[in-house]
């Protein structure tokens, strides 16, 4: 399986980061080994000062395609969840600076811990979904799945013209504004239509 993370896919978070807004999606890959599950605690890696955090809505791919039109994209896909992509932002912006690949601030080992997987039918339109971020006990993103610049449908139909979508994929939507940095002790909690669905700390 593979993680399918899109970038720069909310305006306000693509203008925190002096980013332009993309005119296509943009996406990036990591790999199983990123993966956090159930609640396990996130340690800080010795390669990076600046960890940061990226709450984002998450479906889960349900069958193979590739060249999927959009209209028939929904039929991919049937469950949500969120995730969290660590960024190690010193790895990225160096590496940005320097015309280099991102993998070693974004696909590194355990920066995409993941929440359970809930039926989509129990929340309703895929783009209409609030979810947000708190940290010790304060919201620090908050978002809706409306203010993607790049629907989720859309997502899907783009990334399947260049790589096949399989079964147990995941695709990481994009993350709203308000991201920053991780530290020791951090308590993270991040709710999805006021479900809690990741409840995990910094070690």
């Amino acid at each position: 399986m593979k993680i399918i993370c899109i970038g720069r896919n909310y305006l306000e978070h693509a203008r925190e980061l002096n980013n332009p807004p993309p005119v296509v999606p943009i996406f990036f890959l990591k790999h199983e080994g990123c993966l956090v599950r159930h609640n396990r605690p996130f340690v800080l890696p010795d390669f990076s000062n600046e960890i940061h955090y990226e709450v984002e809505l998450v479906v889960r791919i349900n069958r193979q395609g590739e060249k999927i039109d959009r209209a028939s994209a929904a039929r991919y896909y049937r469950e949500v969840g969120l995730g969290i992509d660590f960024t190690a932002r010193d790895l990225q912006r160096k590496a940005r600076e320097e015309g280099l690949p991102w993998e070693p601030a974004k696909a590194f080992d355990d920066s995409a811990p993941v929440s359970r997987f809930l039926p989509l039918k129990q929340f309703g339109d895929i783009q209409n979904l609030q979810f947000y971020l708190d940290i010790n006990g304060k919201t620090v993103q908050k978002g809706n799945s409306k203010d993607m610049i790049f629907p989720v449908d859309e997502l899907i139909s783009f990334v399947s013209r260049y790589i096949t979508i399989k079964t147990g994929d995941l695709i990481f939507t994009g993350t709203p504004e308000g991201v920053g940095p991780v530290r020791t002790g951090d308590h993270l909690e991040a709710y999805l239509e006021g479900r809690k669905m990741l409840d995990f700390y910094i070690r």
